[in-house]
């Protein structure tokens, strides 16, 4: 496929600033992987340099490979390594250090472990947690091969969003996602979410991979059916030449459409949808820090939301 030019509206800016170079010798120093780095994220320099407030980073837990191959994303498959014993605590050290008063957890998929990783995800939580209980924690995690034990492992470990991602349109999920994650799954563990705590979800879906629109709505549709709270949209960009190729550059007023359908016909809490937005999003960030920490209304929260990410 011819590859396709971007438009100027996908222009990122180089990381850069103080604050870049501290949250980066902080992870190094504590051996911590982020998936900022690990995804090449397009925000890693706004969220690091902290243009919009304080600087964020989003940890990625149990190693830097994944045992699954996704073929929208840039994170190394296989060769795991063991877990290491002392990253709980070490992340929690770093969120001390760099100042964070919301920290985005997030991991690689572990298959090969005999629980899938949720203890040790959910003991990071509980380290942070314990160090400072007004931290407000948000954590990205993976289906867990839908199994409603593990699950509820993160859920007994109180964060404070639990965010799952289903990624596409249900007739796109292969060969978009590894044949082990599926759209039902998904939803089934972010209904499992609503259904057993009241903890707020998320999820996020990317565009520009051939969908068609009635397939976006209905996506959104099941996702409100299921009880989830806040949804992204971005533009899926492609990682390398080895990777899916990139249908369409969407236009930003078609995601400006779809945050209207989200958040005023399908009445999700908060939708952020944009070109540059992925899943660990600092508006959407700040929109459950207003909500939470500050009480304000839902019209409020996303307000301040907006107002931070320029919309």
């Amino acid at each position: 496929m011819r590859t396709r030019r971007k438009p100027d509206w996908l222009k990122m800016r180089p990381p850069s600033g103080r604050r870049f170079t501290d949250i980066k010798a902080t992870l190094r120093e504590r051996n911590l992987n982020t998936v900022c780095e690990e995804a090449n994220c397009p925000n890693l320099g706004e969220c690091w340099s902290g243009r919009n407030g304080p600087g964020t980073a989003t940890f990625m837990l149990m190693g830097d490979r994944c045992s699954r191959g996704c073929n929208f994303c840039d994170v190394m498959t296989g060769g795991m390594e063991p877990l290491d014993p002392e990253e709980p605590a070490n992340v929690a050290e770093a969120v001390a250090e760099i100042g964070l008063d919301y920290v985005v957890l997030t991991s690689v998929d572990r298959d090969d472990l005999p629980d899938q990783g949720a203890s040790h995800f959910a003991q990071t939580i509980r380290e942070i947690k314990q160090r400072d209980p007004s931290i407000l924690v948000e954590v990205l995690i993976p289906d867990f091969q839908g199994e409603p034990e593990l699950v509820r492992k993160i859920i007994d470990a109180k964060p404070d969003v639990i965010a799952h991602n289903i990624e596409t349109v249900e007739r796109l999920q292969w060969p978009i996602r590894d044949r082990r994650a599926g759209y039902e799954q998904s939803l089934s563990v972010l209904q499992q979410v609503a259904d057993e705590s009241e903890i707020h979800t998320k999820t996020s879906i990317m565009l520009g991979l051939g969908e068609y629109q009635h397939e976006i709505y209905q996506t959104l549709s099941d996702l409100r059916e299921a009880d989830v709270d806040i949804v992204t949209l971005g533009q899926y960009l492609q990682p390398s030449r080895t990777h899916l190729d990139v249908f369409e550059y969407v236009h930003p007023d078609a995601f400006e459409t779809w945050r209207r359908v989200a958040e005023d016909e399908l009445n999700f809490l908060y939708c952020a949808s944009g070109p540059m937005v992925r899943s660990s999003y600092k508006a959407g960030e700040l929109f459950v820090d207003a909500l939470l920490r500050e009480g304000s209304s839902i019209e409020e929260a996303r307000q301040t939301a907006r107002a931070a990410a320029g919309n």
